[in-house]
């Protein structure tokens, strides 16, 4: 099984530059973690302070870990107060 984050971010016409820049620079750190499968950041174009993540992790453990790096403390941390809203969802794939 592996650890499921989907996280919706939403901005403000103000912020939303702001977002996707951080955005473009915490991907490919978040990428390199190594209980990182996947971390996909993706904007709406039908609602462009829309961001959607999908994460994926080895285990919770590992997710936590990622909240606590130095890159997602840098970046998202700041970056977290310019959002309208945030919204995540956890969840565990299904091995079958």
């Amino acid at each position: 099984m592996a650890y499921v984050v989907r996280a919706t971010w939403t901005a403000t016409p103000e912020t939303v530059a702001d977002v996707r820049s951080a955005l473009a620079e915490l991907g490919p750190l978040s990428r390199q973690e190594p209980g990182c499968r996947l971390w996909i950041a993706h904007q709406d174009p039908q609602q462009p302070l829309v961001f959607e993540l999908f994460e994926l992790y080895d285990d919770a453990e590992a997710y936590r870990a990622h909240g606590t790096s130095d890159h997602f403390q840098r970046i998202a941390v700041p970056t977290i107060p310019l959002l309208a809203d945030r919204v995540r969802a956890f969840s565990e794939t299904l091995d079958l």
